[in-house]
């Protein structure tokens, strides 16, 4: 069973940055597409960033485009999220997700098969 763990949230004023993490385990299939979700109050649950950890393969929301990098540590079994400049709407508990993927899956919850316990985001103006 795949188990994530997010880190790295925090609060932080507009225009700082943040780096999220997420350490996977018991990961046994050969390739997994992985992505980072936020969800706030009231709000669906909505794609962030995703990758393809088999090729690199990325994708980004458009909210979050040359702001935010998705990125993997392949020694440590790592997912990370590197956030720029972020802004007052980037406020939300932000979600690690994965799944097995033989081919590039959308940047979608639904699409998702393991999830994390979040860590809140705040930022403030």
């Amino acid at each position: 069973q795949v188990q994530l763990v997010e880190s790295g949230g925090g609060s932080v004023q507009a225009g700082g940055s943040l780096r999220l993490s997420c350490a996977a385990s018991g990961t046994t299939h050969s390739s997994y597409c992985m992505g980072w979700f936020r969800q706030t109050p009231g709000k669906e649950r909505e794609g962030v960033a995703c990758m393809d950890t088999a090729d690199g393969t990325t994708d980004y929301a458009d909210s979050v485009k040359g702001r935010f990098t998705i990125s993997q540590d392949n020694a440590k079994n790592t997912l990370c999220l590197h956030m720029n400049s972020l802004k007052p709407e980037d406020t939300a508990m932000y979600f690690c997700a994965a799944t097995e993927c033989v081919v590039w899956v959308p940047c979608r919850p639904a699409q998702m098969n393991y999830w994390g316990q979040g860590t809140q985001v705040t930022v403030s103006s």
